[in-house]
This record gives structure tokens, C-alpha cells and sequence, in this order.
């Protein structure tokens, strides 16, 4: 058994951290099987020699973040833990310095892990970004929030928010309605986003003037789109000859970012997505940057983290079992 103890300087940063009811510190009790106990600024390390080594290296994190005033819940403690196991303690006091837009209730937009920074800074320094990665991993939401900052500093003059229709829009007819009202249900996610960033009755303002645009992929065709901020949203449902149109819409001074999720295809099987296709494509070419988000970068409900865990678990097995089977027909056919 070990014991250490942590001095903390300012009692509001050891209220951010230890959360409501003592719940972050009794979530780093039961994931790295120490036990902790506070007393005024200091804060008793206890169990074996590695366990409690991880805990200070995490709680020294949580408090570096909560210096920065970063609000520190259950998903930034497991992130920080995941970090500090990794090694990758150093790394974060990145997180915290940029802030990438401020929404309309006065909400600061930051990246909350190293996989959204990278990602973040992509979108700044290229003139395409492609975000591929799991649900909850912020791809639209932090695209949004940096096609606004741009917008507002007057970078561009346009913000173009599009997303293929689902089946590529081929199977809508069922529903009622004319055309936008047919597709503004699919086009859902980008309003939340922007209603958040901009307020509605700002977001509407901007609406009716035509400096934001939000519209299914295949109202993009025939044009050229010049000092805009543009963002495909659901990239993995579109066709390749959808993605070739799209990307060669850019225009000067505008920059694109292209989101989606490769294990979520709603294509017809016989359809190639484009996403995929795109991300071969491209890789390497100059001005051009591919990021990749993974499980680590889930910030929705720690469940959702878990879910998409497994569904790469299974998918793994799965193709371990099929190039398994493959390999015993040819033996056998031998």
C-alpha cells in the first residue's frame, strides 16, 4: 500500500473537481481502486503504488483544467484517466486555450479532447478538412462553431450547411410536403447547431439575407460557391459522382469541411460512398486534411463511448471470422 497527498491552492478549484456530492472524486475511487480523502486544501492519496500514481497525475490534470476555468463532469475525468494510462498527461494543457466560438447564450466553444483539437485545427489551417469518426464525437457541432467564428470575423460571407438526403435522396416521395419539407427533417442537426451558435432570431435574420444557406447536396450542382464557409454534414450517404460534384464547388476564399461516420452507410449496397472513396483519394494531396476521431473522442453519455467500442469490437471479430472462413474455403478447394 502507498499514500500520497495533494495540495491544492484554491478551494474553487478543488470544489470544479471534486463535483457535485463528491461524485468526480468517488468516479476516480471506483475506476482506479484508490481511496480518497479531502481536508481543506489537501486532498489523501491511498492504495497500491501504480493506482495512486495515476490518481494524482489525474487529479493534477483536472486541476490544471479547472485553473483554466474548464468545467470538469464524469466524461472530462474518464478522458483525463484515459490520458494519463495512455502517458499523454503533458498534452493537456492544449486543451484548454482556444476558444472556438462563444453561442448566443454566451457558452464558450472549445475542443474537449487532443482528437477534436487536431481536428479543430485542421479546419483552421486547410482548405478542406475531412472529419470522419463515431456519433458524439463533435464533427458537426465544432464545424459549425468554426464556420460561425468565421462568419463573424468576416473571414466569409456566406455559411452553405448541406447533407445528402438519406438514400441519397432517391426515396422521399412518401413523404408529405414539397420538397424542403421533405428534406428539412434529414437537415435537422444542422439547424440545432446553428440555432445554438446564433440564437434563432439572429439565425433567421441571416437566413433571410442569404448569408447562411441550408440545403439537401443536390441543390449544390451547377454552382460555384466563392468566399464561403461550407460544411457537408453525413459525407458517408453520398455517391462518389455526389462527392466529386461537391468538392469541385469550391470557389475563392472559401473553405469546406466534410463530416461523417464510414460505419453508418445508408447506401444501397452496390453504391460506393463517396466519403470513402474521397479518403483515399485525397490523402497526401496538399491543402487537404483527413482527421480521424475515434471512441476517445465521444463526449455525449459515457454509454454512447461504450456502444461505439463495441460495435468496433464486433465489427473486428467479424472480419477476423470472414477472412478466417475465406481462408478455409480456398484450403479446402485445394
Amino acid at each position: 500500500m502507498a499514500e500520497e497527498t495533494l495540495n491544492v491552492e484554491r478551494m474553487e478549484h478543488i470544489i470544479s473537481v471534486f463535483g457535485s456530492f463528491d461524485e468526480n472524486l468517488r468516479l476516480i475511487e471506483q475506476e482506479l481502486a484508490v481511496h480518497l480523502t479531502d481536508r481543506d486544501s489537501e486532498i489523501k492519496i491511498s492504495g497500491d503504488v501504480e493506482n495512486v500514481m495515476l490518481a494524482r497525475k489525474t487529479l493534477e490534470g483536472l486541476i490544471s483544467l479547472a485553473a483554466k476555468g474548464e468545467n470538469i463532469d464524469g466524461q472530462s475525468v474518464r478522458y483525463v484517466m484515459g490520458l494519463v494510462r495512455q502517458g499523454k498527461e503533458s498534452e493537456l494543457p492544449a486543451l484548454a486555450r482556444d476558444v472556438i466560438c462563444v453561442t448566443a447564450k454566451g457558452k464558450p466553444v472549445k475542443a474537449k479532447t487532443l482528437g477534436q483539437k487536431k481536428y479543430v485545427d485542421a479546419i483552421a489551417k486547410n482548405t478542406i478538412t475531412l472529419g470522419i469518426g463515431p456519433a458524439g464525437t463533435g464533427k458537426t457541432y465544432l464545424a459549425v462553431a468554426a464556420a460561425v467564428a468565421a462568419f463573424r470575423a468576416k473571414e466569409v460571407n456566406r455559411i452553405i450547411l448541406t447533407r445528402p438526403a438519406v438514400e441519397a435522396g432517391e426515396r422521399l416521395g412518401f413523404l408529405p410536403g414539397d420538397l424542403q419539407s421533405k428534406v428539412d427533417p434529414y437537415l435537422r442537426p444542422l439547424y440545432d447547431a446553428l440555432f445554438e451558435m446564433l440564437g434563432a432570431e439572429t439565425y433567421n435574420k441571416y437566413l433571410e439575407r442569404g448569408d447562411i444557406e441550408v440545403a439537401p447536396l443536390a441543390y449544390m450542382r451547377g454552382r460555384t460557391l466563392d468566399d464561403s464557409f461550407i460544411i457537408l454534414d453525413e459525407a458517408q450517404n453520398t455517391s462518389r459522382e455526389q462527392m466529386k460534384m461537391f468538392l469541385t464547388r469550391l470557389g475563392f476564399g472559401s473553405k469546406i469541411v466534410i463530416t461523417g461516420d464510414a460505419t453508418q452507410i445508408d447506401l444501397p449496397a452496390d453504391k460506393v460512398s463517396g466519403l470513402k472513396e474521397a479518403v483515399r483519394v485525397l490523402d497526401g494531396v496538399e491543402d487537404i486534411a483527413i482527421c480521424r476521431l475515434t471512441g476517445a473522442d465521444v463526449v455525449r453519455h459515457v454509454l454512447v463511448q461504450r456502444i461505439v467500442e463495441a460495435y468496433d469490437r464486433f465489427e473486428k471479430n467479424r472480419e477476423s471470422d470472414d477472412s478466417r472462413q475465406k481462408f478455409d474455403i480456398k484450403k479446402n478447394r485445394r
